[in-house]
């Protein structure tokens, strides 16, 4: 439904995890619309529970007047021992928790969320200039077979 492609560029990711979201109906209905925006996301870990900060769903259009705020703090379901671990591993220098993507399974929305460190400046340089390689290489494969 909603990818955070930002997430993969600014930070390395180095373990993810799937969490489920407690969401009101017409958040539901506006997920399944694909009216969601990740791009300022990001997760704590308040007195022992997982919060979502700055996911802006838009409000449903088929909506009434008791629509949910569209970036309110939204709770994340996971289990007590997951949530240490996320702790232990967000503690350190320079780990956040990055929220990947969102998607349904089996009809309830989930959230794949991702411990990452930032990149630095050059990181992000090295790695577009390798993308850029293998845009090229792809391009001349392509333009041997024809």
């Amino acid at each position: 439904m909603a990818t955070n492609r930002k997430a993969f560029h600014l930070y390395h990711i180095e373990d993810k995890l799937e969490v489920g979201m407690v969401l009101a109906g017409t958040e539901v209905k506006s997920l399944r619309a694909g009216k969601a925006n990740m791009s300022d996301a990001y997760a704590m870990i308040e007195e022992g529970e997982l919060w979502l900060y700055n996911l802006h769903i838009s409000p449903y259009e088929a909506g009434n007047r008791a629509n949910p705020d569209p970036v309110r703090k939204r709770k994340l379901l996971a289990h007590k021992r997951e949530i240490q671990k996320l702790f232990a591993r967000a503690a350190q220098k320079g780990y956040t928790l990055v929220p990947l993507r969102i998607y349904f399974s089996d009809g309830r929305a989930k959230l794949e969320l991702g411990v990452g460190v930032g990149k630095k400046l050059f990181d992000r340089r090295e790695a577009i200039k390798e993308r850029d390689l293998r845009r090229e290489e792809e391009r001349e494969r392509r333009g041997r077979r024809a």
